[in-house]
């Protein structure tokens, strides 16, 4: 889908059908891109099809990157059209193998949202929190959802701020704009629906302030629909790649220095402000396929970014910092805490 095609001019199944043609070509992203297929299967109201490719999914026979991502976005597909126990159980299944990327826990806690299961949903995004943030000065960008999604669950129960709550709106007013200074705690009163139907043109214009300042939360959000990836070699795809083209020895002087920079520049990247940072992961056939694609020769350096941004928009980017407990990305099998974030 061409990202200045306006969402009502979308032929989502055309565009689901598009994505599974490009799967088939590109089997290393067929996750990726099957479930991008599947959401615009849902968007076209076709629910059963686009669980027939989660189901699809889970059921290859190679082994899925994101498997509870692929679990929590069929249970809230099915609950759409009516399948509330078999999603129920999913989420229960979601909830208990506590996974350590965030997405899930957003889903699942949404859906029990959206289906008025508030209770839940708070517990769901506590769970969620509890596990990936204790002890973390500061929150990964891709746990914020989690933490907004918690603070709105919470004032529509109408309980008391606690500690999460406060870290989500310290969060989101580092990211306010000076014309736009709506609080988190504004945003999610629940006697906001109230004032939409008000005939007072004092309050029906605050709201409308309100909902400027959402609508430019949800485009910032939009306007990185991937992270900003830095490029990760392998060892052996990182010898293999100076051994055939000499002239990337300039950049890839050692293995050793080549992941010393990368946690580097990431490094740098937080410390300025850039959020949603990630890695991608090349290999070496991968890379000549894509300089074959741009006429150019692997060679030249000046393709390595444009391959990286290529691969993030793929859906190939994992985000780093990695979460707690997890494995470094370098790949050594330690944990991040051990190896390069220590």
């Amino acid at each position: 889908m061409r990202p200045d095609t306006p969402a009502e001019n979308v032929d989502h199944p055309a565009e689901a059908a598009r994505l599974e043609r490009t799967a088939a070509r590109y089997p290393e992203d067929a996750e990726a891109l099957l479930l991008q297929a599947a959401a615009h299967l849902e968007l076209a109201g076709d629910r059963p099809a686009a669980t027939a490719l989660y189901d699809r999914l889970l059921s290859s026979a190679d082994a899925l990157e994101t498997p509870h991502l692929v679990r929590a976005l069929k249970a809230s597909n099915l609950w759409e059209y009516g399948h509330e126990a078999e999603a129920r159980a999913i989420i229960d299944g979601v909830r208990t193998t506590s996974p350590r990327d965030p997405a899930p826990w957003v889903i699942v806690a949404e859906s029990l949202e959206s289906h008025d299961e508030l209770e839940a949903a708070q517990e769901t995004f506590t769970e969620g929190v509890t596990l990936l943030l204790t002890d973390v000065p500061e929150p990964p960008y891709s746990t914020h959802p989690l933490l907004y999604g918690r603070h709105r669950v919470r004032r529509m129960l109408g309980v008391s701020h606690d500690e999460w709550d406060t870290l989500a709106d310290t969060l989101h007013s580092s990211h306010l704009s000076p014309s736009s200074p709506v609080s988190l705690d504004e945003l999610h009163d629940p006697k906001r629906v109230w004032s939409l139907g008000s005939d007072n043109p004092a309050e029906l214009e605050a709201e409308i302030s309100r909902l400027r300042a959402e609508l430019g939360a949800y485009r910032e959000a939009l306007s990185r629909p991937f992270p900003v990836a830095v490029l990760h070699w392998p060892e052996g795809e990182l010898t293999e790649l100076v051994g055939a083209y000499e002239s990337l020895a300039v950049e890839y002087p050692s293995h050793e220095e080549h992941l010393a920079t990368i946690e580097g520049s990431l490094r740098e990247l937080a410390a300025s402000g850039t959020p949603n940072l990630g890695i991608v992961t090349g290999t070496v056939p991968s890379y000549e396929a894509f300089a074959a694609s741009e006429g150019a020769s692997p060679g030249d350096a000046d393709l390595l970014p444009q391959y990286a941004t290529t691969l993030a928009a793929r859906g190939r980017a994992v985000v780093w910092p990695p979460q707690r407990g997890a494995s470094c990305w370098c790949g050594s099998g330690r944990g991040y805490g051990e190896c390069h974030g220590g």
